[in-house]
Order: C-alpha cells, then structure tokens, then sequence
C-alpha cells in the first residue's frame, strides 16, 4: 500500500504541494506558514488529507469552489418555527426538586386508611425495582396520608388540607396524576425531566425553546433560572447548572442563573474607575478581534461570544431595573405575602417571574429543593408546602389578573413521585417515603392547556397508572406543543443523529390535557 505523506517520520517537514489538497487550501497553508498557524490548522490538514484519500481531489475541488455559508445554528425563522399557531408565548417552570409526595398533596386515596401498617400486596408492587434505601426492609407497610382532602372549585377537585392557597386554583388548573418517569434515582430522573435525557450532555427544555423560538426581549436573555435559596432543615437534593445546560447547542442558549444575594449577576456593574463609554470601547475590541477569529476560525462559539458580551452590556440596565420592586404596589406584597421582599425565596422568585414574563422572557425556570422527604413526613411536609403553596397561588393569581396567563404556561412539578409504604419506621403520627417512579402529579395552567381538570388514575395505592399514563417524553411534548412546536420537527444534527428533546423513544403530545 503506497503511503500517504501524512504518516511519513515526523522528523520530516511535511510538504503540503505533495497532498492531494483543493488550490485554494495550498494558497491559505502558504500564506499563513506561522509555528501558531501551524499548530492551529493541523487538525484541519490531516482532515482535507483523510477525505483526499477517501474521495479524491476532484470533489475537493468541487466542493472548495462551492458558495461558502456562515458557519452556526440556524435561527427560527430558518427553523420556520413555531409550526403552528402557539397558545402559549412563553413559559415558566416551577420545579419541586426531591419528589413531592403525590399521596399527602393531591392524589386522594381514602380507602388508605383501613390499609395502614398492612404491607402492600405483592401483586400491586410486582417485580418493580425499588432504590438501596428500602431494599433491605423486611416489610413495606402501607402508610396512608396524614392529611385531610377536601373538594374546591366547581370541578370538586379533592386538594390536601396542606395546600390552602392553591386548591383555591383548582378551576384552572391542568392536574396530571399519571405522570411517570423510566428512573428511580434523582440525578438520572431530574436530568431526563429537564433535559429528556438521563445523561448529562443533551440541551434542557429552554435551551431547545431559546434555540427555537429565539428572543422577545433583546435586554435580557431569552432563558432565565432562580434557585430558591436553602433550607438548612431541608433535605436539599442538588440541582447543577447541566440541568440549565445548552448540551451540544450553541452556549447563547443556555440558561442564566440570577442570584439571590448581592448582585442578580456577578460583573454586572462596572469596577471602580470605569466608566459605561469605557466599558463600551472595551467590548468594541474585543469583539473586533472575536470578528476577525471568527472570519479566520469559522468557530460559531465566537460570534455566541459576541452575542453574549452584548447581552451582558445590555443586562447592565435592564437587570437591575428587572430586580427592582420598589415600585410594586402594595397589592402584590398582600397577595405574595412578605416573603416576597426577601431575596431568594420562593416567593420571591415568583414574583421574579412575573416580572420576566411581563418583559418578555421565553423560559424561567425556578427550583426549589428540599422535597426529598425519606423520613419526617409529618414534620417536613407542612414547611415545604407553606414554603411554595401561597406563592404558587399568587403566581397564577397574578398573571391572570395582568392578561398573562392567557399566552403564558405555568407548570409545576418534580422529578417522581413518593411511595405509598413507609421507609423506616411507621406510626400514626409520622412516617417516611421511598421514591416512586411509576406515578407521580403534576400540574399546569394556563396557555394551551384544559383548565379545571384531574387526567389519569392511579390505583387504590397510587402505586400504578391505571388509566391515561403520561410518560416524562409525552409530558415534554405537549409543553412544547403548547408553544407551537411540533416536538418531531424541532432538531439539532448532532452525532449523526438528529438530535431532539423527546429522544429516539416515540413520543406523543397528550391531546386530553389540550385546551
């Protein structure tokens, strides 16, 4: 086999007239024969080499004389998107991290009761995986709620004593009891709930609708996060940024977490000494030179680079004027309550998000942690739903008092549910949860979905789905088909594949949950 003069001693020069290169890349090579050059466009020789020996020089040339395209991800009107007419316009998601205990918030199983400290039957929990928390318990006996239900809103929909504030909301609320996910463990479940995929790597729900539907709002980013701060008493599961992660799409649409405590964004003002002209000229050559690596490189991460110093300038004024709610009336503070005016509480970031969505950002996401509740039920359950419940209330309240909620989709919701048999110790008056992945609630409102009704069903233990289960990928699909977004269409080519929120998996857009 004769050998190519690429995998010759590496002592040699190589000689570049010698390979089987387009004349246009001999030229580029000649003209910019630098050790840095050198050194950078390696990768790209050994490239044009490979495909010279596969293809031959005349589709090099064919294809090096071809009209040349600017390199990057296109934008929607490209994508042609939405595919159709949305009903929601933007979204905000409020996510319960840990897994809210489905059974002592919202699904109402009173028969429980005269089933408490039996074990469950086998043939209700079959052969199902259960986590290294409960595997070595000799029984797993039936905990019934400690909780009252009662029936609000003309649907009658029965809502845990524990939610005050947002079984007043019943009526317009999208109740989904048959939500189910593939993954028993938090990190696998929250990242296949976010992203659609149990592996780091793959973009999340705002970054696929940044990427999507683009920008309302050229002063603030299009996909926004707040973290709820924590409660030390809590058992706080993490959240990492890979859950507001991009993946393989351009970094522009990942999301931007704002803080709670000191500025909303590090570096958002300008230090001692530097004026907002100086700070101008400054990013004026930085993006000069970003231009020119972009126009030598062809790098898209360079003009996202641009995009995002632009942004960042931009956020300077529009940030601090969005974090200020010196102008709220006093109607908003009797409707959140005062928790609204600390920083980093859930109550706060709920009021965040309105203002976000009155400004015209696509997604926010908010996370509030501490749901993992193994043990103390009884005792950790109240705080955690006092924490969110008047704050959910208002939310919704809000947006629809302004005209939002109309073109705005609220969703609420964790990663699985909880068992309905004690982890550890059972007694009338506490009690612990497992993990449950077969079913678990969840929650939307507002544009696209079917106001004032309960879908799916649950067995007598809400162990399984009985009737109208909603996997997490069909769940997904159906937000997205609330933005006008044909879940099927919007991809990303990437590892040869054609990469998409709802994976490879057949997904469908639930139509019971439509408006």
């Amino acid at each position: 086999m004769k050998q190519h003069p690429l995998c010759t001693d590496t002592e040699h020069e190589l000689d570049v007239s010698r390979l089987a290169l387009p004349a246009e890349v001999r030229r580029e090579w000649a003209s910019l024969q630098t050790r840095r050059h050198f050194l950078g466009r390696a990768g790209k020789v050994m490239g044009w080499a490979a495909m010279a020996s596969l293809i031959g020089d005349r589709a090099l040339q064919t294809h090096a004389s071809s009209p040349k395209t600017t390199a990057g991800a296109p934008g929607p009107d490209e994508l042609k998107l939405p595919h159709f007419a949305p009903k929601a316009k933007r979204a905000i998601y409020l996510f319960m991290s840990g897994g809210p205990p489905q059974l002592d918030m919202w699904d109402y199983k009173p028969n429980l009761a005269a089933q408490y400290d039996k074990d469950i039957p086998d043939s209700v929990r079959g052969a199902q995986q259960v986590t290294g928390m409960t595997a070595g318990q000799a029984r797993f006996p039936v905990a019934p709620s400690h909780w009252d239900f009662k029936r609000y809103g003309q649907t009658g929909t029965y809502v845990s004593d524990l939610l005050p504030y947002t079984s007043k909301l019943v009526d317009d609320l999208t109740i989904i009891k048959s939500t189910n996910t593939d993954a028993i463990n938090h990190e696998p479940a929250i990242m296949l709930m976010n992203t659609g995929n149990m592996n780091a790597g793959k973009p999340c729900l705002g970054s696929w609708l940044a990427y999507g539907l683009g920008s309302m709002n050229d002063n603030l980013p299009t996909f926004l996060v707040l973290q709820t701060k924590l409660n030390p008493k809590e058992n706080n599961q993490p959240v990492s940024s890979r859950l507001w992660s991009s993946g393989f799409l351009s970094s522009e649409y990942a999301g931007v977490g704002l803080r709670s405590a000191g500025d909303p964004v590090l570096y958002i003002n300008n230090p001692d000494g530097v004026d907002s002209a100086t700070r101008r000229q400054m990013l004026d050559a930085v993006n000069q030179i970003n231009r020119e690596t972009y126009q030598e490189v062809g790098d898209p991460e360079t003009n996202s680079r641009i995009a995002q110093y632009e942004m960042a300038y931009r956020m300077q004024t529009s940030v601090p004027e969005l974090a200020d709610l010196s102008k709220e009336p006093q109607t908003t503070w009797d409707l959140y309550g005062k928790e609204a005016k600390e920083p980093g509480t859930f109550a706060y970031n709920c009021l965040m998000a309105r203002r976000m969505a009155e400004r015209g950002v696509r997604f926010t996401q908010v996370y509030k942690r501490g749901w993992d509740v193994h043990g103390n039920v009884v005792g950790m359950l109240p705080q955690l739903c006092g924490e969110v419940d008047r704050a959910c209330y208002a939310l919704v309240t809000d947006l629809k008092q302004r005209g939002l909620l109309d073109d705005t989709l609220v969703i609420w919701g964790g990663e699985f549910g909880r068992t309905v048999y004690s982890q550890g110790g059972l007694s009338r008056e506490n009690y612990g949860r497992d993990h449950h992945p077969r079913c678990f609630t969840t929650w939307m409102t507002g544009g696209g979905v079917r106001p004032g009704i309960s879908y799916g069903e649950t067995d007598d233990y809400s162990y399984n789905v009985v009737n109208d289960p909603v996997p997490v990928r069909d769940f997904n699909a159906t937000i997205l088909h609330c933005l006008g977004i044909d879940h099927n269409k919007l991809t990303y080519k990437f590892q040869g594949l054609d990469q998409k929120l709802t994976g490879t998996i057949p997904a469908n857009v639930v139509k019971g949950l439509l408006a």
